[in-house]
Parts: C-alpha cells; structure tokens; sequence
C-alpha cells in the first residue's frame, strides 16, 4: 500500500490542499537517500493564508540527525514560492511514520538503494 500526495498534475492550483507547495517540496530531500520529503511521506498537512505558510512535517525516528537540516531545507524553498512570506513547521508524532506514507515513487526509489520498502 502506498500514498498519494497532491500535484498540480493531479489537482488545480488553487486546490485547498496547496499542490504547488507540494510539489516545490519535491525538490526537498534527505540527505542521505536521495528521495523527497514528499515521496518519504514526511509531510503530513501544508496550509497556506495570506502569505503564511502552517506545515506539519513528521520524520522517520524521533532521533533523526537531519531534523534540522531538513526543517532548513523545506522552509528556504517554500519561501522562493510567489506569495509565500513565512513558514510555520511543526513537527507532529501522529500519525506515526511508516512505510505505507512512502508513494510509489519512493518505494522504487528505496529500492534502488537496497534499502526494504
């Protein structure tokens, strides 16, 4: 089982659920597997309100070393978005992160690196 997360491909752009953001947060990655922090299942809710940014970002353990690089990460590209001002990232524990948050392109993508998906 896998996830689908919001694209302007599949969604209008001015689609409640911000399908631009996500997809400029595909250009986000981790820094140690080169896949996405969308394609991860790391984002869990993007909203978006007069310029202001409210993200809810989940990680894979509660003691990722790259937390903060990727909080870093997601909020300098969501600032080069028109009309992005600031940006709000809480990290949330539920859900909890598993592999059914991964997309079909992750699973493809951890597979690649030999990693179980």
């Amino acid at each position: 089982m896998t996830t689908t997360y919001p694209s302007l491909q599949t969604h209008p752009a001015n689609a409640r659920c911000c399908p631009a953001l996500w997809d400029a947060l595909r250009d986000v990655t981790d820094p140690e597997i080169p896949i996405s922090v969308v394609d991860m299942g790391l984002i869990v809710d993007i909203q978006q309100r007069e310029g202001v940014v409210d993200l809810k970002l989940t990680f894979t353990a509660m003691g990722c070393p790259a937390m903060d690089f990727i909080m870093d990460d997601i909020r300098e590209r969501l600032l080069r978005e028109p009309g992005v001002q600031q940006v709000n990232i809480e990290i949330v524990w539920d859900p909890v992160w598993s592999k059914n948050r991964l997309s079909e392109e992750g699973i493809d993508i951890m597979r690649t690196w030999g990693i179980s998906a």
